[in-house]
C-alpha cells in the first residue's frame, strides 16, 4: 500500500436500528440527513435544516444528541415513502409523516468515525463484519458517539421530546419563545442575529404581529404561518406549550422558495397571457381525437365563440375538422416517425361549413413511461397565404402560357392555326370557359360600326361561340353595348360579372350562359381593331389583376400576329401584283397561264396571250417626269381591265409592258376583237396633272396551237409578235406566225458574244457603297457586273444576264465575279484601306450547284480573304424554292464564316416566319418598295413591318434604291440601319470606289461591322 493511500482519511457514519447495521462512508467531516436526498440537513456545518426536517434540539454539545421533527404540510397526514435518508441512503426502517419526531439515540444508534491508515480493500473486507463497530473504534483516529442514552426518553411522546429541547443555541435557524402576553422570553443566537430588534419591539415586530389572535383562532396547539419581514419571507412553525404557557416559534427563511414560487407564478401568468392572447391557435388533444385544451385564437380560427364551445363541439377531430379525414392519420403517422412536425398544411372546416387552410406544428405528449398520451401544438390560418400562392402560381401559369402562345404565334406560318392554338393555350392555363377575339368592322348592309367574333376557343363541353349568329355582324348599339366601344377604344378593359351589366347586355350574355366577362382592346398600331376576352360560365368570377395583365400582354402578341398577317397578306399580294397599278405581275400571270393551258386543252378550246407596250412612253417620262408617267401607267391599266371579258387577266410585265391572258376563246376573232377594244380604249385622251396625253400601243398575240404549246413558248411568241407589230408602224396588233421566228438568231448572236466577252475580259465590276443611315458612314460595298462590248458598247445587265442564265453561262461568269470581288477586297486591305464586307449576288442556277460551298472556300483560300469580309446574296424566290436545301447550303456557308443576305425581299411569296429558319445576317428590301414609299401608305406600312419584324429576328435591314431625301427620312424614322442608292453613291468603277474608301479613311468615317454572333 502506498503512503498516499495509507494517509487517506475516511469519514464513516455507522448507524444501527432494529433492522440491522448500515455503514455509510461520508465525504469530509460533514454528513447530511433529510427525508428527501435532494433536500438535506447538514450536521457539523453551517446549515442544519432544510425544507422537510427540522433539528429540534441538541442535548449536550459534547455528546451531540440529536432530535428531529418532520415538517412537511404536503404530506397531508400521509406517511412519506422516503423515510429519512443519510447522504441519499435510507437509514430508518419506518416511514415518517408531518409532525413525527425521531431522536438519534432512542431509535437509532449512530457513531461518527474519522479513520486513516485503512486501505480500500481492508475497508471492504471489514464493513460487513458483525464487530465492525469495534474494528472502527480500534482503528479510528477520532470517533464521536451521536447518542446519549437517557431512561426518560423511552416514551417518545411529543411532550417528552419537547422537554428535552432546552438548549437550542446550536440550532442555525431562529427559535423564539414568547409568553401569552407577547413578551419575548427566549431568543436563540440565530434569532438574535437575524432579528436584532425583535426583543425590544415585541409584538409590534412582524415576526410576532398577530400571533395571539392567530393562536386563539386555531383549534390545535401547533400550526404554521408565513410572515414577511423587510422583503424577506419566513415560515413560522408555532407550538403552544400549555404546561408552561409559552409559545415556541421555529422560523425558517423561505425567501428563496417564495421567490421561486413568485417567479413560477409570474411565468405561469406570462404563459397564461401568451396562451390567451397568442396570434396562433394553441391546443392539446387526446389520442382519440378530442380537444383537451384550446386557446381563444384557435376558437376564432375555427369560427367558434369560445374555446369551451370548440372543445364541447369537436369530439372527433379527424372526421369533423379535416376536409380529408385521412390528413389526421397522416399527421399522427409522421409524428410517430419523426417526432415534432412543422408546417403540416391541410384544408379544414370552420363552424359555418366554410373551408380554410391551416398550418400545424404538432408534437406528441409522453407519460413517465415514455408512452404517447396525447398531442399538443399550434395552428396558423394560412388561407390568405394560400390564396396569394395560388394567385402567384396562376400568374406563373398564365405568364408561361403567354410566352408559349407568343412563340407559337411567331413560329407558326399558318396564322389562323397559330391564333387558335394560342387561344387554346391561354384558355387552358386560365381555366376559363371561352377565349374570344372580336373584330370591329362596318355592318355589311347598313355600314354601322359593328363587331364579329373571328376566333374563339371553348371548353369541350360548350358550344363554340364562333357559330352563334348573335356574335356576327352585330352593331355596337345593339344589346346596349354602345359604351363597350368607347371604353375599349380608350385602352381600358371591361371587367364585370353578369350582375354588373345592364339588362340589355345581360340578355346577350345570357344567350351563352356567361356569368363573368373580362375584355381588353386589340390595337393595330393606333387603330382599335377589336378585342380579346375571357368568359366564365360557371360562376360570377372576380377577375384578378394578373388575369387582366395577361390579357393585355396576349392582346399585344395577337396584335403583332394580326399585323404580321396583314403585312404578309400585303406582301403576298405585292409579290404577285404590281405596286403601281395593282395588276397581277409576271409571276402571277405565269401561274395563271400555266393553269389555263391544260384547262383549255381538256375542254377542247384555245386561249390567247397578248404582249403589249406603249409606243414612245419613254418620251413622256423624259419630258413630263416619272410622276406623270406613273399616273399614265395606272390610267392605262384601268382601261385595259375595262376592255377585257370576265375571267380574262391583264398583268403588268414591267415598265410600260403589259400582258393579257384570254382564256377559253372559241375562235381567233375573240382575240382580234379584244385587241381592237384595247387599241380603241387607248385612243381616247388622258387628262393627267393638267396635261392632255395621247398614247398608242402595239400588241403581239400568240394563240395556243402547235407553234405555241406551253407558257414559255406562248409568251416568247407573243413578244416576238409585239416586236414585229412595232416594226410595222406601231398602234396595231400582230398575231404570231412561225415566219416571225426568223429573229431568233439575234439571241444566239448575243449568247455567242457573251461567251467571247468572258474570254476577252470584257466584263468588269462596279461597286456601290452601302451607307449607315444614322451616321452616313460606309459600311460595305456591293459588287455589280458590267459588260462593255467593243461592238455593242455598254450592254444593260437586264439584257445579257437573262441570256446568261438561260444559256448556263452565268456559272462561269458568276465564279469570275466572286473571284474578282475577293481579289479586289483583299487588295484594298493590303493597301491599308479599311477592311469592309463586299457583297456578291448568286444567281439561282449558281446557288443550286453542288460545288458551290467548295468553290467559295477555294476562292477565299486562293485570294487570302477572310470569310467575314464576303457577303453572299440570294433572292427571296431562290431562298424559298426549296427551303430545306437552302437551309443546308446556308448553314455550311455560315459555319465557314461567310455573311449571308436575302436580296430583293418582298418580291417573292415568302414570309419572315419562314426565313427565320435560315442563318441570315442581312435583309435587303427591294427597290420597288422604296420607290413608292412616300406616296403609298400601304407600301410604308409594309416597309415598317419588314424592318420591325426583321430586326426582331436579329437581322440587319438594308434598303435598296434610295434616291430621295424623303425616302431616307422615313427609313430613319423606322430605324432602318443601312441604305444603298443614288442619293449617296452610284455604282463606281474600281478606281472610284478606291478613292472614296481612301477619303473615308482619312476622315475616319468607316464603320467596321463585326461578324454577327
Amino acid at each position: 500500500m502506498s503512503d498516499n493511500e495509507r494517509e487517506k482519511v475516511r469519514h464513516i457514519l455507522a448507524i444501527e436500528d432494529p433492522q440491522g447495521q448500515r455503514i455509510i462512508p461520508l465525504e469530509g467531516a460533514t454528513y447530511s440527513i433529510g427525508r428527501d436526498p435532494r433536500n438535506s440537513i447538514v450536521l457539523n456545518s453551517k446549515l442544519v435544516s432544510r425544507q422537510h426536517a427540522i433539528l429540534l434540539r441538541v442535548t449536550a454539545p459534547d455528546s451531540q444528541y440529536y432530535l428531529f421533527r418532520i415538517v412537511d404540510g404536503n404530506l397531508n397526514g400521509q406517511r412519506s415513502k422516503n423515510g429519512l435518508f443519510v447522504n441519499g441512503k435510507k437509514c430508518l426502517s419506518h416511514d415518517l409523516k408531518h409532525g413525527d419526531a425521531i431522536d438519534f439515540g432512542h431509535y437509532v444508534r449512530a457513531k461518527y468515525y474519522t479513520v486513516s491508515n485503512l486501505t480500500d480493500s481492508e475497508f471492504a473486507e471489514s464493513s460487513g463484519a458483525d464487530d465492525f463497530s469495534d474494528f472502527l473504534s480500534s482503528r479510528a483516529s477520532f470517533y464521536d458517539t451521536l447518542i446519549a442514552p437517557e431512561p426518560e426518553l423511552a416514551n417518545n411522546s411529543e411532550a417528552a421530546l419537547v422537554r428535552l429541547a432546552s438548549f437550542p443555541e446550536l440550532i442555525p435557524n431562529p427559535i423564539v419563545e414568547v409568553d401569552l402576553k407577547g413578551n419575548v422570553t427566549y431568543l436563540n443566537p440565530a434569532a438574535i442575529l437575524k432579528f436584532p430588534t425583535l426583543k425590544e419591539m415585541g409584538q409590534s415586530h412582524p415576526i410576532l404581529s398577530g400571533l395571539a389572535s392567530s393562536l386563539k383562532t386555531q383549534k390545535q396547539n401547533a400550526f404554521a404561518r408565513e410572515v414577511r419581514v423587510d422583503g424577506e419571507f419566513f415560515e413560522e412553525s408555532i407550538h403552544y406549550i400549555p404546561e408552561s404557557d409559552l409559545i415556541r416559534i421555529f422560523i425558517i427563511d423561505i425567501t428563496e422558495r417564495k421567490q421561486a414560487e413568485e417567479a413560477r407564478r409570474q411565468a405561469e401568468e406570462r404563459y397564461r397571457r401568451i396562451f390567451e392572447n397568442a396570434v396562433e391557435g394553441i391546443f392539446q388533444t387526446s389520442l382519440d381525437g378530442r380537444y383537451l385544451v384550446a386557446n381563444p385564437m384557435l376558437a376564432r380560427i375555427y369560427g367558434y365563440d369560445s374555446p369551451e364551445e370548440l372543445i364541447d363541439s369537436m369530439t372527433d377531430i379527424g372526421r369533423q375538422l379535416y376536409v380529408d379525414p385521412l390528413r389526421r392519420l397522416e399527421l399522427i403517422g409522421l409524428m410517430r416517425e419523426k417526432g415534432e412536425i412543422r408546417s403540416f398544411e391541410s384544408q379544414v372546416y370552420r363552424k359555418d361549413g366554410s373551408i380554410i387552410w391551416i398550418s400545424e406544428k404538432v408534437r406528441p405528449l409522453y407519460d413517465a413511461d415514455g408512452e404517447v398520451i396525447g398531442y399538443e401544438g399550434s395552428v396558423e390560418d394560412i388561407t390568405e397565404r394560400k390564396r396569394v400562392e395560388q394567385e402567384l402560381q396562376k400568374r406563373d401559369r398564365l405568364l408561361q402560357a403567354v410566352a408559349e402562345a407568343a412563340r407559337y404565334l411567331l413560329a407558326e406560318i399558318e396564322y389562323k392555326k397559330a391564333i387558335f392554338q394560342a387561344l387554346a393555350i391561354l384558355g387552358t392555363a386560365a381555366a376559363v370557359d371561352f377565349v374570344v377575339i372580336v373584330e370591329n368592322h362596318p355592318q355589311p348592309v347598313t355600314g354601322e360600326l359593328s363587331m364579329s367574333l373571328r376566333y374563339a376557343w371553348s371548353r369541350e363541353s360548350l358550344e363554340p361561340l364562333v357559330h352563334q349568329p348573335h356574335w356576327q355582324n352585330r352593331p355596337y348599339n345593339a344589346f346596349g353595348k354602345s359604351d363597350w366601344y368607347a371604353t375599349l377604344a380608350s385602352g381600358r378593359s371591361i371587367n364585370r360579372t353578369i350582375q354588373e351589366f345592364s339588362p340589355a347586355e345581360q340578355s346577350l350574355l345570357d344567350l351563352d350562359g356567361i356569368q363573368s366577362l373580362l375584355v381588353v382592346p386589340i390595337f393595330l398600331g393606333s387603330e382599335f381593331w377589336g378585342w380579346l376576352g375571357f368568359a366564365d360560365c360557371q360562376q360570377e368570377r372576380c377577375w384578378s389583376v394578373h388575369e387582366e395583365s395577361t390579357l393585355f400582354t396576349m392582346a399585344a402578341s395577337i396584335s403583332g400576329a394580326l399585323q404580321r398577317q396583314q403585312t404578309e397578306q400585303l406582301m403576298s399580294h405585292r409579290a404577285l401584283h404590281d405596286l403601281l397599278t395593282d395588276l397581277p405581275n409576271r409571276t402571277l400571270y405565269n401561274e395563271q397561264l400555266s393553269l389555263a393551258i391544260p384547262n383549255a386543252t381538256r375542254q377542247g378550246k384555245s386561249l390567247a396571250v397578248m404582249f403589249l407596250d406603249l409606243d414612245r412612253f419613254k418620251n413622256i417620262n423624259d419630258t413630263l417626269g416619272h410622276t406623270v408617267g406613273d399616273e399614265l401607267l395606272k390610267a392605262v391599266a384601268q382601261r385595259l381591265k375595262n376592255s377585257l371579258r370576265a375571267g380574262d387577266i391583264v398583268a403588268r410585265w414591267g415598265g410600260d409592258e403589259f400582258t393579257v391572258l384570254l382564256s377559253q376563246i372559241e375562235e381567233i376573232e375573240d382575240a382580234t376583237r379584244t385587241a381592237q377594244r384595247i387599241l380603241q380604249s387607248l385612243d381616247e385622251v388622258f387628262h393627267l396633272d393638267g396635261h392632255d396625253l395621247y398614247v398608242t400601243s402595239s400588241i403581239g398575240i400568240a394563240l395556243l396551237n402547235e407553234d405555241s404549246y406551253d407558257a414559255e413558248t406562248l409568251i416568247k411568241n407573243a413578244d416576238t409578235a409585239l416586236y414585229y407589230a412595232k416594226e410595222q408602224g406601231r398602234n396595231q396588233y400582230q398575231f404570231y406566225t412561225s415566219a416571225l421566228s426568223a429573229k431568233a438568231p439575234e439571241r444566239l448572236s448575243l449568247e455567242k458574244r457573251l461567251r467571247q466577252a468572258l474570254e476577252k475580259k470584257e466584263f468588269s465590276l462596279h461597286y456601290q457603297p452601302r451607307v449607315d443611315v444614322a451616321t452616313g458612314q460606309i459600311t460595305g460595298m456591293e459588287a455589280l457586273l458590267r459588260w462593255h462590248s467593243p461592238d455593242m458598247g455598254a450592254v444593260s445587265p437586264g439584257i445579257f444576264i437573262p441570256v446568261a442564265e438561260e444559256s448556263g453561262l452565268i456559272l462561269p461568269i458568276g465564279e469570275w465575279v466572286l473571284r474578282t470581288a475577293c481579289i479586289q477586297n483583299k487588295a484594298w486591305q493590303v493597301a491599308g484601306l479599311p477592311a469592309i464586307c463586299v457583297a456578291v449576288n448568286l444567281s439561282p442556277l449558281q446557288f443550286r450547284q453542288p460545288q458551290l460551298v467548295e468553290t467559295v472556300a477555294r476562292i477565299l483560300q486562293e485570294t487570302g480573304l477572310e470569310p467575314r469580309y464576303l457577303e453572299l446574296e440570294i433572292t427571296e424566290t431562290t431562298a424559298i424554292q426549296d427551303i430545306e436545301f437552302t437551309r443546308t447550303v446556308l448553314q455550311k456557308l455560315d459555319r465557314m464564316g461567310v455573311r449571308l443576305a436575302i436580296d430583293d425581299f418582298g418580291t417573292g411569296h415568302s414570309s419572315l416566319s419562314r426565313l427565320q429558319l435560315l442563318p441570315l445576317h442581312n435583309l435587303k428590301i427591294d427597290r420597288s418598295f422604296i420607290r413608292d414609299l412616300t406616296n403609298d401608305k400601304k407600301v410604308s406600312h409594309i416597309v415598317t413591318a419588314i424592318v420591325t419584324l426583321g430586326q426582331s429576328l436579329g437581322l440587319s435591314i438594308i434598303a435598296e434604291g434610295v434616291e430621295k431625301e424623303e425616302e431616307l427620312e422615313f427609313l430613319k424614322s423606322i430605324n432602318c440601319e443601312s441604305v444603298q442608292g443614288f442619293l449617296f453613291y452610284r455604282p463606281l468603277p474600281v478606281e472610284g470606289a478606291t478613292e472614296i474608301l481612301a477619303n473615308a479613311t482619312e476622315k475616319n468615317e468607316i464603320a467596321l461591322r463585326e461578324e454577327r454572333d
